[in-house]
């Protein structure tokens, strides 16, 4: 895959935090720079999952609001369990009313 262009970035770091990349920099065989880039890219990576799970949480929530609809969580620690077992169980989709809320 080739390489994306890049464009030049200023950031202001304090003396210490500098510091501190170029010792990992140097433990690594590393440069700051590489260091750098690499906790920008881990960091935007782990950020733009965590939003995905939100916004999955928020559908499904609006989802539930709407419909109703939901799985028990015994029957979900059902269903976990049997996939660890290899085994393909369907859950029963309840409604709120059904279950009392």
């Amino acid at each position: 895959m080739p390489a994306s262009p890049t464009t030049p970035v200023a950031i202001k770091l304090d003396t210490a935090t500098k510091a501190r990349f170029k010792r990992l920099a140097e433990a690594r065989q590393r440069s700051s720079h590489w260091l750098m880039r690499e906790a920008i890219q881990q960091y935007i990576d782990r950020e733009e999952k965590r939003e995905a799970f939100k916004q999955d949480a928020m559908s499904a929530w609006e989802a539930f609001q709407a419909t109703g609809e939901h799985v028990p969580a015994e029957a979900a620690e059902q269903w976990l369990i049997g996939l660890e077992q290899g085994q393909a169980i369907i859950l029963a989709v309840r409604h709120q009313r059904e279950a009392g809320y």
